[in-house]
């Protein structure tokens, strides 16, 4: 199947069987589900988890668990900002700093509780959470067909914040989770980690990940409304 049947199977499945949660409906977004604090409390039991200093997280409701739990542990968290539509394209969260975590969390207090910066200003990132549609066993993802998240990795990875030290997981329902495999495009990230309430698998694949920005699957305007990937354009020529 396309990516898009999948996504709205799952999409549609999570609805009728009462697993999705607010924000509603589950479809055209990372979908919200029952179990999303358990999911994230088993990828802290991990040992990637345990071992991470700096971890980047997408800012949808379902991981919205993982970023308060990585602040409580210490952790540096960043964020990308929507779109990546400043060249500052990253929030970054110092626990040190953040006074209230369950705000500074949340999709309207991540600007306000953190500091805007550009990827060349981040560390190297140890632990990349990544929201999905769906995954199969094998580790490969479908988010909701924007794109970004991959995207994201690809800057940090021209930037060389992420490589093959770093550990890219998901939180997902089982519901989520497809026995079969899934298609797969060359600037996917596969998943290391796919972490759901009930269990965690690490998927044996061949682990494999973009190495930098796909420039063959941008199209021009997508380029011209995102200034960093303007700038690393610009170097190349």
């Amino acid at each position: 199947m396309e990516k898009e049947q999948i996504r709205q199977q799952v999409w549609d499945d999570l609805e009728e069987s009462g697993t999705a949660r607010f924000p509603y409906p589950p479809h055209d977004r990372i979908p919200n589900f029952a179990g999303a604090d358990a999911a994230a409390d088993r990828l802290t039991e991990s040992d990637e988890w345990q071992a991470a200093r700096t971890v980047k997280a997408n800012p949808d409701a379902p991981q919205l668990p993982v970023r308060r739990a990585a602040l409580r542990a210490g952790k540096t968290l960043y964020v990308a900002v929507p779109r990546l539509r400043d060249e500052r394209c990253f929030v970054e969260l110092d626990p040190e700093a953040v006074t209230d975590i369950d705000d500074a969390t949340t999709v309207g207090g991540l600007a306000d509780a953190g500091v805007a910066v550009g990827p060349d200003e981040l560390p190297h990132v140890d632990l990349v959470v990544s929201g999905s549609v769906a995954v199969s066993e094998d580790g490969a993802r479908i988010g909701k067909g924007e794109g970004y998240s991959d995207l994201e990795f690809g800057v940090l990875a021209e930037f060389d914040r992420v490589d093959a030290r770093t550990t890219v997981a998901t939180t997902v329902h089982e519901r989520q989770v497809r026995g079969e495999a899934l298609p797969h495009d060359e600037h996917d990230v596969p998943m290391d980690l796919v972490v759901t309430p009930e269990r965690t698998v690490r998927p044996a694949g061949d682990g494999r990940r973009p190495s930098g920005i796909d420039w063959r699957a941008l199209p021009e305007e997508r380029i011209d409304e995102i200034p960093v990937l303007q700038r690393l354009q610009d170097e190349i020529r």
